[in-house]
Order: structure tokens, then C-alpha cells, then sequence
């Protein structure tokens, strides 16, 4: 029988259990004022207001994880395939007490590692063959203790449902301006739909946007905390950190800029240039920011 929660020996964090049901929360209630607006400005158009956003939310819901996975490459593997990594993956589990996920790698020089799935069934853990080559087993064990705190902590979950409201905030945008309501008319009132359809959907998906990067970089510190502490090694996790964050540099561009847009997966994010916007609105907290909490956390173990 799966696990649940609560069985779990990660360390709980009532913190992130709160911004996580405060995210929700909001973004729930800024999706029932979204919708709302919108059906008030298209009265006519309802059903396929309706119809759109539920097949967006259940596309969003079941399948984000697959297409984010199959998008940075990620290939299962067997026991046989990979037994070192299965291995680590194996003693992870055994620590947290948790179900064995699926394990994947994905054919990149990118140090980096990331996990997807719904919940413990559907969970799926992956490393790229560069984080593979640069990594001691350690360091390894540190990183994928942290990529299956957030399976453990079910934050995989509501970050695919908080950001669905930006991608449909998004749509709807689109959908506004292809079906005819952006074109010029005589009439006040269709003109007035025009433009208030882009301005709503707009403020909607940065308020989303915003709200979803608060979570994410809380998360983020949650799984490192929660990871030092299952292993007992804070020291290891902080020395894989400097590692992968310091290869990035050796990175070509290119690479970046294709890994770029799932760096709310990665365990650590890749930036195409030092001044790409990316970094003001990371989905992580700074590299010294993680390492002055494992530094903490470490002394705190030394004192115990």
C-alpha cells in the first residue's frame, strides 16, 4: 500500500505547508474573479469560456509533468541500466521512508536534476548525464534527497496547479485578440471588451506569476533543509550546489537558453547571460542564500 504523507521521515514544514494553502487559496480566488470577469465581458461567448479553462486546468493538472519531462529529455531507466544511480535512489527512499519513484536521466552536459509527478505513484526523479560525471556520491544522494522532498511534500503538485492561471490567463489573451473582439468597431461597448480582455488577463498573470515564484523560492529552501537533514550531510548538498551552480559557467549558451524555460524544475537554475531577466525573477533563491541555511543547519547538527 503507498505511503502516505504523514509516514514520510523528511522533516515537516509548517511553513511550507502554510504558503502552500495560502497560494492556493489566492490563486483559487483569483481564478473565480478571472473567470467571472470574463464571462461578464463575453456573455455570449460563456460555454466556450467554460470549456477552455476545464480542459486547460485537466490538460495542466495530468499531463504537465510528462511534457515537462519529455521536453528536458528525460529517458527511464533500469536497475541494470544505471545501478549506481538506482542505488542512491534506493538508500534515499529507504531513509524517508517513502515509495521508489520512477528514475530517469537525460542526455545533457547541464549538471542538473529535477523531479515531476502528481504524487508518489506518478513520481519520476531525473539527472542529467553531466550532473552524473561532475558529482561524488554524496553530493548525489544530497541532490536527490532534495529533488524527492518536494515529491514528499506534495509541492510538485500545487506548483502545477498555481500556474495554470498564468498559462490561461494567456490563452484567453490570444483567444480575445483571434476571434475578432480586438478588431476596431463603431460600437462602444465591443471596443471596451477589446481592451479590458488583455488588461484583465495581463494583471491576472502577473499577480500569478508573483505568487507562484514566492512559493517556489520558499520551496526550494524547504527541500534543501529537509534534505540535510534526512542525510545528515548539509555539507555534502552545499558542496553539489557550488559544484553544478559554478559548471553552469562552462555551459554554451545555447543550452542554456533551451534549459532555461523549466528552471522551476531544475535543482538548480541555468541563466543564458548574467543580465537575463531570469535572474530577477528566478524560481530560486540565490546560491548564498542556500548556502548560509545548509551552513546553519550544519552547525546546528554539530551542536546536537
Amino acid at each position: 500500500m503507498p505511503k502516505t504523507r504523514s509516514q514520510s521521515r523528511y522533516a515537516p514544514d509548517r511553513g511550507l505547508t502554510t504558503r502552500m494553502v495560502t497560494t492556493m487559496f489566492l490563486i483559487g480566488l483569483l481564478y473565480v474573479v478571472f473567470v467571472g470577469v470574463l464571462l461578464a465581458l463575453l456573455k455570449n461567448a460563456w460555454p466556450v469560456i467554460l470549456l477552455i479553462a476545464g480542459v486547460l486546468f485537466i490538460a495542466q493538472f495530468w499531463f504537465s509533468d510528462r511534457i515537462a519531462a519529455f521536453s528536458m529529455g528525460a529517458r527511464e531507466v533500469t536497475p541494470e541500466q544505471a545501478p549506481g544511480l538506482h542505488g542512491t535512489v534506493d538508500r534515499v527512499c529507504a531513509l524517508a521512508d517513502i515509495p521508489k519513484p520512477r528514475v530517469a536521466i537525460a542526455d545533457s552536459d547541464l549538471p542538473n536534476a529535477f523531479a515531476t509527478g502528481r504524487n508518489e505513484r506518478t513520481a519520476l526523479v531525473c539527472v542529467t548525464t553531466g550532473l552524473l560525471r561532475r558529482l561524488e556520491p554524496e553530493e548525489l544522494e544530497g541532490v536527490l534527497a532534495h529533488e524527492l522532498s518536494h515529491v514528499a511534500h506534495r509541492d510538485v503538485a500545487v506548483m502545477t496547479i498555481a500556474s495554470f492561471l498564468g498559462v490561461l490567463a494567456g490563452v484567453m489573451t490570444r483567444v480575445a485578440l483571434y476571434t475578432g473582439l480586438g478588431r476596431t468597431s463603431r460600437d462602444s461597448t465591443t471596443t471596451l471588451v477589446a481592451l479590458l480582455i488583455p488588461l484583465v488577463s495581463a494583471v491576472v498573470y502577473v499577480i500569478s506569476f508573483l505568487l507562484t515564484r514566492l512559493l517556489s523560492r520558499y520551496r526550494e529552501l524547504s527541500a534543501d533543509r529537509s534534505a540535510a537533514l534526512l542525510t545528515g550531510r548539509p555539507s555534502a548538498l552545499a558542496s553539489a550546489l557550488t559544484k553544478v551552480t559554478g559548471e553552469m559557467a562552462k555551459i554554451p549558451t545555447k543550452d542554456l537558453r533551451r534549459a532555461e524555460p523549466f528552471n522551476a524544475f531544475w535543482f538548480a537554475p541555468a541563466f543564458s547571460s548574467k543580465e537575463s531577466l531570469s535572474r530577477l525573477l528566478s524560481s530560486h533563491p540565490t546560491l548564498e542564500q542556500r548556502l548560509d541555511q545548509l551552513g546553519r543547519i550544519s552547525a546546528q547538527l554539530g551542536r546536537a
